[in-house]
C-alpha cells in the first residue's frame, strides 16, 4: 500500500508527543531494571546467572508486558516513519528519548517506591503508571492512501463476494444447494432400503433430523452459504500466510538487511547487559555506595538520550551515511564493553556508563537504517522482524554474563565476550554495506561467440 504524502509536522508532532510518553511508559521501568535487579539478588538468593533472566525476560521476549512493549514500539516508530521524511531522523530521535528519561527518572523512582513500600508495592505502582498508555494509544491516526480509504461495513449480502478472490471456478449456491438436496434423498434411500430384523430394522431419526429433513428452503440456502463462506474465508487466510513468507523471503534475499539482522541480535546480546548489571559491576569492583554520587543506570539514561537526540539529527544531514554511522556507534560499543574490566573506580565506570549511553542512542537511527534499507512500504514487516531478534538478544544476554560471572567469579572474560558479539555484528554489517559488492555483482557483458567454419574435405 502507498502512504499519501508525509506531512512533516501538523498532526505528526501529535504522534511524536504521544509516542514519546508511550515510550516513557513503557521502557521506563524495564530499562531502569538493574535497581531490581540487586533486590532480586537478595530476595531469592540465587547466582546472578538465574537472577538475570528475570530482567532480561522483562526486557526481551517471553512475558506478557514485553509482548506489549514490543508491540507498542513498533507501532510508535512506524506511524512516526509515516508522518515524517525530511524531519524523520529529529522525530525518531525525540520519540525515542522519551526510554532514556524514563530510564532515568524510573530508576530513582524504583529506588524510593521499594523504600517506603517494599519490592511488590513498587512493582504495582509501575504497573499502573503503565496504564496511562491508553491515552496515548488514541491520539495516533494512521496515514491512508486517498485512493484507499478506511474500509466500510460490509453488508451481509456482499460477504460472500468480498471473499470470493480466487479465479479458480467454484459452485454456485444452486449447485451446492443440490448436492445438499442429493445427500438428504440418499440418505433417505438407505434407510429406507435396510432390511427388516432385529439388527436391521431402521434405526428411527431423532427430533433433530426430523426437523432438518422439514427445514424450508431458506435455511438450506443459509447452511450452504455459510459453508461456502468458510471455505473461502479459509483459502484467504491461507493465502495471506503464503504471501507473507514469501515477502519474509524476499527481505532476507537483501544482503544488508540479513547482515542487520545479524548485527542487531549480537549487538542486544552484548549491548544490553550493562543497563542490567552496572550497578553489581561497581559493587563487585569494591566501589564504596557513599562514593556512587549519582547511580550508573542513571548516567546511561541521561547520556542516552543526549545519544538519541543528536544521533538523530546527524541522520538528517544530507552528507551523512546513516549505515555507515550506525556501524560506527556498533564497533565503539563494542571497545567500550572490553574496557570495562579495566576500570576499577567509580569516575572510570561513569565515564564508560556516559560512553556507552550515548552509543545506545544509535536506537533511533536503528528505524531509518531499516527504512533506507527494506522502503517505506515493507518497514512495518521488516522491523517486526529485527524486534523479535533483538528482544531475542535481550533476553540472552543478561544470563550469558551472569553465568560467565557465576562461573569465573569476575565479570572480566563476561565484558570481553560481550564486546566481541558487539564489534562481530558490527563489522559483519560493515563488510555487506560496502559498495564493492554491487560492483561485484554487476553482470559482465556477455563475449560475442565465436563462429567456426569447417570446410569438407573432398575424396577427390
Amino acid at each position: 500500500m502507498e502512504f499519501q504524502k508525509s506531512p512533516d509536522g501538523g498532526w505528526g508532532w501529535v504522534i511524536v508527543v504521544a509516542s514519546f510518553f508511550t515510550q516513557f511508559l513503557c521502557y521506563g521501568s524495564p530499562l531502569a531494571v538493574g535497581v531490581l535487579y540487586i533486590e532480586w539478588l537478595d530476595a531469592f538468593g540465587e547466582g546472578k546467572g538465574k537472577t538475570a533472566w528475570v530482567g532480561s525476560l522483562a526486557s526481551g521476549v517471553g512475558l506478557l508486558a514485553s509482548l506489549g512493549c514490543g508491540l507498542l514500539y513498533t507501532a510508535t516508530v512506524t506511524i512516526t516513519c509515516q508522518y515524517f521524511d525530511s524531519r524523520r531522523g529529529l522525530a525518531l530521535g525525540l520519540i525515542s528519548t522519551g526510554s532514556s528519561v524514563g530510564l532515568f527518572i524510573y530508576a530513582a523512582l524504583q529506588r524510593l517506591l521499594i523504600e517506603f513500600y517494599g519490592l511488590d508495592g513498587c512493582l504495582l505502582i509501575v504497573g499502573a503508571l503503565a496504564l496511562n498508555i491508553l491515552a496515548c494509544g488514541s491520539l495516533m491516526r494512521p496515514l491512508q492512501s486517498p485512493n484507499c480509504p478506511f474500509p466500510e461495513k460490509i453488508a451481509p449480502e456482499n460477504v460472500l463476494e468480498r471473499y470470493s478472490i480466487y479465479n479458480e471456478k467454484e459452485k454456485s449456491l444452486e449447485e451446492n444447494m443440490n448436492i445438499l438436496d442429493k445427500s438428504y434423498s440418499s440418505e433417505d434411500k438407505c434407510n429406507s432400503t435396510l432390511p427388516n430384523g432385529d439388527w436391521g430394522r431402521g434405526t428411527p431419526k431423532s427430533p433433530t433430523e426430523v426437523a432438518l429433513a422439514k427445514e424450508p428452503e431458506p435455511y438450506k440456502k443459509k447452511v450452504v452459504e455459510q459453508t461456502y463462506f468458510c471455505k473461502q474465508l479459509a483459502k484467504r487466510k491461507w493465502q495471506l500466510y503464503r504471501n507473507y513468507c514469501g515477502e519474509t523471503v524476499s527481505l532476507f534475499k537483501n544482503k544488508v538487511f540479513s547482515a542487520l539482522f545479524i548485527a542487531i541480535l549480537l549487538f542486544d546480546i552484548g549491548g544490553f547487559p550493562p543497563s542490567l548489571l552496572m550497578e553489581d559491576v561497581a559493587r563487585s569492583s569494591n566501589v564504596r555506595e557513599e562514593d556512587l554520587t549519582m547511580p550508573l543506570i542513571s548516567i546511561i539514561g541521561i547520556m542516552t538520550a543526549v545519544g538519541k537526540l543528536l544521533l538523530g539529527i546527524m541522520a538528517d544531514i544530507k552528507w551523512v551515511n546513516t549505515l555507515y554511522l550506525y556501524v560506527a556507534t556498533l564497533i565503539i560499543t563494542g571497545l567500550a564493553l572490553c574496557a570495562i574490566p579495566l576500570a576499577k573506580s567509580y569516575v572510570t565506570l561513569a565515564i564508560l556508563s556516559g560512553i556507552l549511553g550515548f552509543l545506545t542512542g544509535n536506537w533511533s537511527i536503528f528505524p531509518y537504517v531499516t527504512t533506507k534499507t527494506v522502503g517505506i512500504d515493507k518497514l512495518a514487516h521488516a522491523y517486526g522482524i529485527l524486534m523479535f531478534f533483538a528482544g531475542l538478544g535481550n533476553s540472552l544476554g543478561p544470563p550469558i554474563v551472569g553465568w560467565f560471572y557465576d562461573w569465573t567469579q569476575t565479570y572480566d572474560i563476561a565484558f570481553y565476550f560481550s564486546g566481541f558479539c558487539v564489534l562481530l555484528g558490527g563489522f559483519i554489517l560493515l563488510l555487506a554495506s560496502l559498495p564493492c559488492w554491487d560492483t561485484c555483482n554487476k553482470k559482465l557483458p556477455k563475449p560475442t561467440p565465436t563462429t567456426f567454419f569447417y570446410k569438407v574435405a573432398s575424396n577427390v
